[in-house]
């Protein structure tokens, strides 16, 4: 299940506590962040345990332009996350709005 950067900026312009991760490199976060948790994809497969108690929680994964997260999307609900959204069109959509 995926979210828009519509719905995605509503919840964060509302003050709502999200599960948000952000799976993009270092220096594109240090470069803009939307105040996500940071945990790179390549990083993802071994911080799993960071994120343990998330499994039957809402968790919110982004990137740049939304492939990284599906693919973390992928990597969490094979670990047994049962709802994990990607943002669709990533930063780059996020931005654009």
């Amino acid at each position: 299940m995926d979210i828009t950067v519509q719905e995605l900026k509503e919840r964060l312009d509302k003050g709502e506590k999200l599960n948000l991760i952000d799976v993009r490199e270092p220096n594109e976060y240090e470069a803009d962040n939307i105040g996500a948790r940071l945990i790179p994809l390549g990083d993802l497969p071994y911080q799993l345990d960071e994120l343990d108690g998330l499994q039957d929680e809402e968790v919110i994964v982004h990137c740049r332009s939304g492939k990284r997260s599906e693919m973390a999307q992928q990597i969490l609900e094979q670990n047994g996350f049962n709802n994990v959204r990607n943002v669709i069109g990533g930063m780059l959509a996020y931005r654009a709005q």
